[in-house]
């Protein structure tokens, strides 16, 4: 367990919406204007930062995730964003960053819940309780989504943002380990801010930053 990685970037989760009617997830919150900038044109620029052992400080590690909403897709019933994220710079194909190259996601608000085209949830920016959202033999993986706002800044500027964690447990006792990342979005601006880390460490290894951003 000593090498797991806490950030599920890559794993499907396994919590979603229901598929009947229009897959909203209903928990009677009130869906923000456009909170998570969905307008086709929107774009994106992140940088990637490392953990310097060394130093105790993170520096840029040369990959760059750059992303856009470049138009619509139908699907199951209901109007997806389209997200094209192209990542350079991971030449040295390190496992915690985004691989050289494109790929793209079908995403959609649903009721404050940022929604895959498979009613698997990215993010919430209403539902306080706590999310499954990855079972393994060695324990489960949550996010929970924090109360308030904060001020965080980043590369972009200062932004209100909201804060989720996400943590594991470990089987079969629940144990809470100390891996912890956090995920900041902003209203209308979107994707701010995340850690990587390791379920057995408290120091994340990766930070990615908003570096410049243009929504409508």
């Amino acid at each position: 367990m000593k090498r797991i990685i806490l950030s599920l970037c890559a794993i499907a989760f396994i919590f979603s919406c229901s598929n009947d009617d229009d897959g909203n997830c209903e928990t009677g919150g009130t869906q923000a204007s456009n909170f998570y900038a969905l307008t086709v044109g929107n774009s994106w620029v992140y940088k990637n930062y490392i953990y310097n052992t060394s130093t105790e400080e993170y520096d840029y590690s040369g990959v760059i995730d750059s992303v856009e909403v470049v138009g619509t897709q139908e699907a199951n019933g209901n109007t997806y964003f389209e997200f094209k994220t192209l990542t350079s710079g991971n030449d040295d194909n390190n496992p915690l960053l985004n691989v050289n190259g494109e790929r793209t996601e079908l995403l959609r608000d649903s009721l404050g819940y940022l929604v895959w085209e498979t009613g698997a949830i990215k993010f919430t920016n209403n539902d306080f309780s706590e999310r499954l959202l990855n079972e393994q033999d060695w324990g489960n993986t949550y996010e929970t989504l924090q109360q308030g706002t904060s001020e965080f800044i980043v590369e972009a500027g200062n932004f209100t943002s909201i804060n989720s964690h996400r943590y594991a447990k470990s089987n079969p006792d629940g144990t809470l380990l100390p891996g912890l990342d956090n995920i900041y979005y902003s209203d209308g601006v979107g994707f701010v801010y995340e850690t990587i880390s390791f379920v057995s460490s408290n120091i994340p290894r990766i930070q990615r930053r908003l570096d410049s951003y243009s929504v409508q």
